[in-house]
């Protein structure tokens, strides 16, 4: 057998090849243009909106081959116009513009034209020169290594994705792998001849291709954009529709871990029993065991029985009977176990050997998530199958947090990763050659998902370990645990964010983001408190928290309601392509004529203060002649302001403001209930000219006052409340309403139920004067 350590296989920068074709061919869509030497085997790119050369040079693989051009169709891309090209050696490469779609996709077929069996390790796929018509030491890079200079010193390197942008602009290219299905996606950047160089690389660790046999590359997208952080949705979405990804509704979780490991029998369904009486009527759902609660010796990292309880630890009635508690509660019952890994020296996985991964001949053992199986192995699928099942059928959880996913590629930890690190993909042997670890994974994910059920919700943990689990996981998780695990103090904290932030275009499109949980015991400062659990409310990725509830201060009580439910829209940041981790967001919600501004400014700084100063335009919002809002933590009106929003921030801290245009009428700025300020609350909200009234439909918690904070029209002319009143849908007795105060413009109304409903609310008035 033939090892080839490098392929060039797809696109690199290679001169003097020579086509068997001649002329130049060409193929355009709504977005893009390419133009193809068919003597060379290049091409460039332009953009149809700027009209920019995006791509300056790309060169195909450096043999002969034949160029034509054709219609392509795709199942799941739609129509489009391709050029293929066809090697002597029989490989061929396909450049894609699809209807509507903004990128160039390619793809690729690898050919083994020897007699004998050839294992590729990594193929290098793309080497682009791009020209962004800026200097290539004023770009940045956003990959999953954060926000860094484009040049590889700075850059070691993203998985899955990249993005190379004009911070000044936020106009870039963003290159990206589709799929996954089999190899490792990479992508790195560089400086050269003072010009961005771009190259995506595919990581096999072992493809096996026998004689005359031929293998389908992964997918992957190109494209410029004049805002990147659409191109990166974008990119997103295009995962989202190859891998036909359908998310579940988002949970509202608790985790025993950060504050009692697993908790016990007792102490969970008091927390759970508190949860049903204050956070399930605000939008909390789930209640997740974690670690320690399984049998097995303890070896490298936890045990690893996971087919029972340990009789000695604190669930020794069992687990199924804690999930039918839970469950009577009206809570999901979670589970925290390791799907991928044994311990080969624990009595319990004597007789199963066999079940494991082996380098150089022995069990193959990592740093803390202890001895990998081979999921090509018919007895370690079997076994992996069965505790998925026991798990969710016979003991009835239905939330799985399933940890340590990278063992399931047999290859190393790389804990913390963020760019790109040498691993062991490929090193250890599988039963099946003909299968890569990457696949091997997936399809133990595969196995997970069908021994659970659909209505199981699986969430990944973590990236972390090792990062070649993001994409290795597209359309096979529900939720995932983007980042390494956070903690109480501010450096810990702000883990969450930056990794939530480098991601967020994956959030509600390929997946949850899980950027691990909120921090709201009263140990921690109310600043640090208000700033995660804003900045997880607003962005709206997974919410979880940790904590015996009971414990909680009534103020942090209330702070936790305010983050429920998730509002599941799709905020962006503003300043991704200036800032570590971004100071400043947008969330916009728009129900008809009706339209919800709500920004978030965020002060990553420890021991320093920060001014913010970015035009309403650059914000996002829409165009008016001067916006009012509500300080929702400073509990007060914020006075209008035109051309730009100015604001100081404390040091760890945050300033969350709902904005509107300014109007020459009553409008609702903001409520009480959530972080949002009316987005998951409001039903509607309509002005009625005649009859001088502004009404409403809310979503009210039974118990907890609502207050609606309106602008009752411009200092200049005020509009004066003369009378408010409710009624509650399905005939809800006992809802209540009163005008609190009106200082000038300035009102504020509260509403009070007895129980979740839906109130109808109209604020009559009188003027304007």
């Amino acid at each position: 057998m033939r090892v080839a350590r490098y392929l060039t296989i797809l696109m690199v920068l290679t001169a003097g090849v020579t086509g068997q074709a001649s002329g130049a061919l060409r193929i355009a869509n709504e977005y893009v243009t390419v133009e193809f030497d068919a003597k060379r085997l290049s091409f460039v790119a332009i953009s149809k909106t700027s009209g920019l050369k995006f791509i300056q040079r790309c060169t195909l693989r450096g043999e002969r081959g034949t160029a034509r051009r054709h219609e392509a169709t795709d199942t799941i891309w739609g129509r489009g116009e391709a050029i293929e090209v066809v090697y002597e050696s029989g490989g061929r490469d396909r450049l894609i513009l699809f209807e509507g779609s903004p990128f160039i996709v390619l793809t690729s077929k690898l050919t083994n034209d020897r007699t004998e069996a050839t294992a590729i390790e990594r193929v290098h796929s793309l080497s682009l020169t791009l020209d962004l018509n800026k200097r290539a030491s004023e770009l940045r890079a956003l990959g999953t290594a954060g926000l860094t200079a484009v040049d590889q010193d700075a850059n070691p390197g993203s998985y899955s994705f990249l993005a190379i942008a004009d911070p000044a602009s936020r106009a870039g290219v963003v290159a990206g792998w589709v799929s996954h299905d089999r190899g490792s996606g990479v992508l790195f950047s560089d400086i050269k001849e003072g010009k961005a160089f771009l190259k995506a690389r595919l990581d096999y660790g072992k493809l096996l291709i026998e004689p005359g046999g031929t293998v389908k590359s992964e997918t992957l997208v190109v494209g410029y954009f004049a805002d990147a952080r659409l191109g990166l949705e974008a990119y997103a979405d295009a995962v989202a529709k190859h891998y036909r990804i359908a998310l579940p509704p988002q949970p509202t979780v608790y985790c025993t871990w950060y504050h009692a490991g697993a908790s016990n029998e007792k102490d969970i369904i008091e927390n759970a029993t508190f949860a049903q009486e204050h956070l399930a009527p605000y939008g909390f759902s789930v209640v997740q065991i974690d670690d320690k609660w399984q049998d097995g010796a303890k070896i490298e990292g936890p045990r690893k029985d996971f087919t029972k309880h340990r009789a000695a630890g604190p669930y020794p009635s069992g687990m199924a009977p804690t999930a039918a508690r839970l469950e009577h509660l009206g809570m999901t019952p979670g589970i925290w176990f390791m799907p991928f890994a044994g311990t080969w020296d624990d009595p319990f996985f004597a007789d199963r050997q066999d079940m494991f991964a082996r380098k150089d001949g022995k069990p193959y053992v990592v740093r803390w998530g202890g001895t990998c199986f081979d999921l090509t192995n018919p007895k370690a699928r079997t076994y992996v199958y069965k505790v998925a099942r026991r798990i969710a059928h016979d003991w009835g959880y239905k939330y799985f947090k399933l940890d340590g996913l990278w063992t399931g590629m047999a290859t190393g930890m790389c804990y913390v990763n963020t760019g790109y690190r040498e691993d062991e993909l490929g090193s250890t042997k599988l039963q099946d050659p003909h299968m890569t670890h990457v696949q091997a994974y997936r399809d133990g994910l595969k196995l997970v998902r069908e021994a659970a059920g659909p209505d199981v919700f699986i969430l990944g943990c973590n990236v972390a370990q090792n990062m070649r689990v993001l994409g290795a996981s597209f359309g096979l998780v529900d939720a995932m645990r983007v980042g390494p695990d956070n903690g109480r103090n501010w450096a810990q904290i702000c883990r969450g964010p930056f990794s939530g932030s480098n991601t967020y275009f994956l959030h509600g499109r390929v997946w949850y983001n899980d950027p691990d949980p909120i921090y709201v015991r009263d140990s921690v400062p109310l600043e640090h408190a208000r700033a995660l659990t804003s900045w997880v409310t607003l962005t709206g990725q997974l919410n979880a928290s940790s904590i015996q509830f009971s414990d909680l201060s009534q103020e942090r009580l209330h702070l936790l309601q305010r983050t429920m439910p998730a509002h599941g829209l799709r905020p962006r940041p503003v300043d991704l392509f200036e800032q570590r981790i971004p100071r400043m967001w947008l969330l916009t919600a728009e129900d008809g004529s009706t339209r919800r501004d709500v920004i978030g400014l965020f002060n990553w700084q420890a021991k320093e203060a920060i001014a913010i100063e970015r035009s309403l335009a650059e914000i996002g919002l829409a165009p008016a002649e001067a916006y009012v809002g509500f300080d929702y933590w400073a509990d007060k009106f914020v006075d209008p302001f035109s051309g730009k929003l100015k604001a100081s921030l404390a040091p760890a801290s945050c300033r969350i403001l709902a904005v509107r245009p300014v109007a020459p009428r009553p409008q609702v700025l903001s409520t009480s209930r959530h972080i949002t300020q009316g987005v998951v609350d409001i039903v509607g909200e309509t002005w009625h000219a005649s009859t001088k009234a502004l009404e409403g439909c809310s979503r009210v918690v039974g118990g907890d006052p609502y207050e609606l904070r309106i602008a009752a029209a411009g200092p200049s002319q005020i509009w004066r409340v003369r009378a408010v009143s409710v009624a509650a849908k399905g005939g809800v007795q006992g809802v209540t309403a009163k005008l609190l105060e009106q200082d000038g413009w300035r009102v504020r109304v509260q509403i009070g139920a007895p129980q979740n409903c839906e109130v109808f609310w109209s604020v009559q008035s009188e003027g304007p004067r």
